[in-house]
């Protein structure tokens, strides 16, 4: 099975991909992991991707799209794979499509996990860490027995720079901004599977297994 995962930030696309990957027996492939492999083996792509990410720069598209292939040539692709964090343009859509036509393949599904935005700034918010030891605490969902004290050493919890409600909405509109023309293009291909994010995890597992035909329960 070849599958595209979306979602914004906070619609629980890890966890899912987690599970997804071990019940398809599939490899997960996320951006990050497969420029931190093309650098660590010293591909030409690699090397290239390496002197714009040390100078804080985007990596073009070309580097990005030959980093892509370079991976899916890979023999664990041989039966499938989930794709996370690519394509994010449909310049790159368009890229990933010449690429598996190339490699006699073809895309099963884009599932992209939708959450509410309310509830996007509710889970993206409400994280606390530890001063002390980096505990990791949620004023929902995983509250301190103590407010604003850890459990584990009664250090002081504090909010991130980048957790705060202001910086939250701003990646999420920067997520919607980018991906609206995404969603429309695997949508005109008959290939996405919208998926309600907002129900407990193991609802949403079993509702993509749904969408793409598979038992995940």
């Amino acid at each position: 099975m070849r599958l595209l995962l979306m979602g914004p930030p906070g619609a629980g696309k890890g966890t899912q991909a987690e599970m997804l990957t071990e019940k398809l027996q599939v490899p997960h492939i996320s951006t990050g992991d497969m420029f931190r492999k093309a650098i660590k083996e010293g591909t030409e792509l690699g090397k290239k991707a390496k002197e714009f990410m040390d100078q804080g720069k985007l990596v073009p598209d070309e580097v990005t799209v030959g980093i892509v292939k370079e991976r899916l040539v890979e023999l664990d692709c041989k039966n499938g794979f989930l794709l996370d964090g690519f394509p994010r343009t449909v310049a790159q859509a368009e890229a990933l499509d010449d690429i598996l036509d190339e490699l006699n393949m073809e895309l099963d599904a884009a599932v992209n996990i939708e959450v509410p935005r309310e509830k996007l700034l509710e889970r993206l918010t409400g994280r606390r860490i530890c001063r002390n030891c980096g505990a990791t605490y949620h004023v929902i969902f995983n509250p301190p027995q103590v407010e604003g004290k850890c459990d584990a050493c009664g250090g002081e919890l504090y909010q991130r720079s980048d957790d705060t409600e202001e910086t939250v909405a701003n990646r999420l509109d920067v997520y919607a901004e980018q991906t609206a023309p995404l969603i429309e293009y695997y949508k005109e291909k008959g290939l996405l599977k919208n998926i309600n994010g907002d129900q407990e995890i193991k609802e949403v597992l079993k509702e993509i297994g749904e969408k793409i035909g598979r038992d995940l329960a």
